[in-house]
């Protein structure tokens, strides 16, 4: 019963939003007691957010960040994770620890630098700008070394007896394996990218490179989010919408690969 509950509290509030964004901007308004359903659902607000801004590109330069960056982060986690798993060389160990300790740094305090040096190479208002600074992840990296370190080190040894190269054992043998956890950090970081508002927001004054999240709230400072708050309300479900489909399909695939990569032995 506690967690009906709970459940419903979590999913009111995206209860209202699509209810919201079905009425008409006359019946919003002339409610003077919110009302929990409505007799007369209306998809106008939908046509009208595609059409008083251009979402549309919003979601195209969304689609381009987080593909590109999703992909060059993917092989630097797993190039990373692999030396740090399988390869010796000297000061791996101390390495690794300094590598961890930057999780405690909050990222707010990198931002500024990351600024300072975006600017000063003339990246501003740039997908290249956009990009760089998301394209490796201290918790991704150690989350796929321990996947990684569960895979029997003798299989490592056998293969290099047989002349197998490093990039070979690595592409036939231990990424087949850790297929979850790979997908599980594949989908954690779209959504990360997807759902990113302060770098571009501070990156980016120009609308052709804004994405959706901070165009959403350009939509509500400057166009209709102010008074017309149903089209507000459609505008966000259709941002909404990729995330909750690719969760829905995929969430056996994440609990899998977390569970996974949380585990030695």
């Amino acid at each position: 019963m506690l967690l009906i509950l709970w459940g419903i509290i979590v999913l009111f509030p995206f209860y209202w939003m699509i209810l919201t964004s079905v009425k008409s901007y006359g019946s919003y308004n002339g409610e003077y007691v919110p009302k929990f359903f409505t007799l007369s659902p209306t998809f106008e607000n939908y046509v009208t957010a595609f059409t008083a801004v251009p979402l549309a590109k919003y979601f195209f330069n969304t689609f381009i960040f987080t593909v590109v960056t999703t992909a060059i982060m993917m092989v630097v986690v797993v190039l990373s994770a692999f030396a740090f798993a399988r390869l010796d060389f000297k000061g791996k160990d101390i390495l690794f620890s300094l590598f961890l300790s930057l999780m405690m740094i909050p990222n707010e305090l990198v931002i500024i630098t990351n600024f300072v040096t975006i600017t000063n190479l003339n990246l501003r208002n740039t997908f290249l700008g956009l990009i760089l600074p998301s394209v490796t992840s201290v918790f991704y990296i150690y989350l796929l070394k321990e996947n990684f370190e569960q895979i029997p080190e003798n299989l490592y040894k056998a293969a290099k007896v047989d002349g197998t190269s490093d990039f070979r054992y690595l592409t036939k043998v231990m990424l087949p394996i850790s297929r979850p956890t790979l997908i599980t950090i594949t989908i954690l970081k779209v959504i990360e990218c997807w759902n990113s508002y302060v770098w571009p927001r501070l990156i980016t004054d120009d609308q052709n490179y804004f994405l959706v999240s901070n165009g959403i709230q350009e939509i509500r400072e400057n166009g209709f989010g102010r008074e017309n708050v149903p089209a507000m309300m459609a505008a966000v479900v259709v941002i909404s919408v990729p995330l909750v489909v690719l969760f829905l399909v995929f969430r056996h695939k994440i609990m899998e690969g977390v569970a996974r990569g949380g585990t030695k032995g």
